[in-house]
């Protein structure tokens, strides 16, 4: 619905665009324009009715009552929600307690802005495929008997292959609920893959003599983003090579 980022955070906020927003303002620039800027109940329930007729009307799902009461639900917490505009004391590095100001702002390890309101052709990339249909929201268990089997045949129904995996720190919490590990590495193990088929986790590190030691710890440290090659990892899966965490995290690299 919006063609650009300055229009997109004025309907995710339902807040009036501020002047002296450009195509060219940066990440901060819009958040500390539009922090400055009351939320607006009108706006809101005017974007509101264009959401629920876009979903109806144009793309004709059929809302039930329970339906429409989560959309809205969901929209006024965006809505209700003015500290999205301000930068959290402990940064994005300590990740507890980010905001989305600090989401949208964070650099990668260069230094260079990566989030998808960084830049108008980031976010051009994202729209794009919005409009395409091509980013399609699956709601399940990673250790569960259905998602990600389903996907898994859909690849194949379609000859195509898993090319990245982002699984956050998930692992980390289904190596502590009995056999769950077990059961998401077996549901990967159906996905079709070649060499290039990368897994991008999150774990936590802290320094040790100037080197990024990934640890299980949950404080103390930050996030770093770790790739492992999906192949390699379920091929030692399936060797019986694979019995705690830290058997992934060895297998990882920055």
């Amino acid at each position: 619905m919006s063609p650009n980022r300055v229009e997109f955070v004025s309907r995710l906020f339902s807040r009036k665009v501020p002047a002296g927003l450009t195509a060219r303002s940066t990440a901060r620039a819009l958040f500390q324009a539009y922090r400055a800027t009351e939320a607006d109940r009108e706006m809101f329930t005017r974007n509101l009715e264009a959401i629920r007729d876009r979903l109806k009307k144009l793309h004709h799902f059929e809302f039930t009552g329970e339906d429409d009461a989560s959309i809205e639900y969901i929209y006024r917490t965006i809505f209700n929600a003015g500290d999205a505009f301000i930068y959290s004391t402990g940064g994005f590095g300590g990740f507890r307690g980010a905001t989305y100001a600090d989401l949208m702002t964070a650099a990668d390890g260069r230094g260079e802005a990566r989030s998808y309101l960084a830049t108008e052709e980031n976010f051009r990339v994202v729209r794009e495929m919005e409009q395409k249909n091509l980013i399609v929201p699956v709601v399940g268990d990673f250790a569960g008997p259905k998602a990600l089997r389903r996907i898994a045949q859909y690849l194949k129904d379609h000859n195509a292959t898993v090319s990245a995996f982002y699984t956050s720190n998930v692992e980390q919490y289904l190596f502590q609920q009995g056999d769950d590990w077990w059961r998401f590495l077996s549901n990967v193990a159906t996905f079709p893959m070649d060499a290039s088929g990368t897994f991008i986790r999150s774990a936590h590190f802290a320094y040790n003599n100037g080197s990024v030691q990934p640890t299980r710890q949950l404080s103390g440290g930050n996030f770093v983003q770790l790739l492992c090659p999906m192949a390699d990892l379920i091929n030692a899966f399936n060797q019986g090579r694979i019995q705690d965490y830290d058997d992934i995290i060895r297998r990882s690299r920055p």
